[in-house]
């Protein structure tokens, strides 16, 4: 018979393949790997041999710990395109890993009272005048913060330059803890011009005018999980000196950069607190 028609019993192609019958069911259910055949009355499996190749692609890609969502991306495209996909997973991996490690570093200095060494500058502080946002709150993991981040900005974005409403940069108010299991929520904030937003008719929110502590990041220092430790310091400086915040804390975007240099300073994550009105700018 000719191999492109062989078919295989799932026992077969599982023993073959070395991968479980289990995890062959799970990624029939994906549609990552569906068998060639399935018998309406028994339910029984049967695989081409030429499906050999692909399940043992999907095992490689497995033991990269890449997500079932990627590998399907991976197989959907050939050559060049998916060998690109996986370069661009594996850098997304080691931006992570060199992330994590940042945190890691930040929490024993912290756990062993080594100040110095937490990798941040003191926090600064500075006076906000009051803001005028256009925004949108969402519930988001931290695995859909970019794509909904993208998204939300793009519609604030255009509402503004539609009704012809002048408008600044992204400001993101972590209302809750975004995480793997955690889903925020986040309010997206365009801060727009007050007397225009309001001849244009747009719904807009007013923040009052505020004291806060920040810190200002390069794009390297905004990475996940790393940017925990600028958060984390912000609230130990403002209680070790008594200042009690009043708003949840904010990454403050300065501009668009899209491809910005890891240590080019893409952001300031800020505090609100209690304080002088006439707080120094800086």
């Amino acid at each position: 018979m000719n191999v492109a028609h062989r078919l295989l019993s799932i026992g077969e192609f599982a023993r073959r393949s070395r991968l479980s019958p289990r995890a062959l069911r799970l990624y029939d259910s994906q549609g990552i790997l569906t068998p060639a055949e399935v018998d309406d009355d028994t339910g029984y499996r049967r695989y081409r041999e030429t499906q050999l190749e692909t399940a043992r692609l999907i095992v490689l890609l497995r033991r990269l710990d890449m997500p079932l969502a990627r590998v399907a991306e991976v197989l959907a495209v050939s050559g060049e395109q998916a060998a690109g996909l996986v370069g661009q997973f594996w850098d997304e991996v080691e931006r992570r890993a060199s992330s994590q490690r940042a945190l890691a570093g930040y929490v024993q200095a912290r756990l062993s009272g080594e100040r110095g060494s937490l990798g941040l500058p003191d926090p600064r502080r500075r006076h906000v005048a009051a803001q005028t946002f256009l925004s949108e709150k969402r519930h988001v993991t931290i695995g859909e913060l970019a794509r909904v981040t993208e998204d939300v900005a793009t519609r604030l974005m255009t509402t503004a330059r539609r009704r012809a409403v002048p408008a600044g940069h992204l400001v993101l108010l972590a209302e809750g803890e975004v995480s793997e299991d955690s889903d925020g929520p986040v309010e997206f904030c365009l801060p727009v011009d007050a007397p225009a937003a309001q001849r244009a008719g747009l719904t807009v929110r007013v923040e009052p005018a505020h004291a806060e502590w920040f810190l200002r990041l390069t794009r390297a220092q905004t990475e996940y999980p790393q940017v925990l430790t600028a958060y984390d310091a912000l609230f130990r400086w403002a209680a070790e000196r008594g200042d009690r915040w009043i708003g949840p804390p904010r990454e403050v975007y300065l501009g668009f950069y899209p491809d910005a240099a890891p240590d080019e300073e893409i952001c300031d994550v800020s505090l609100p607190i209690t304080g002088e009105a006439d707080a120094r700018q800086t």
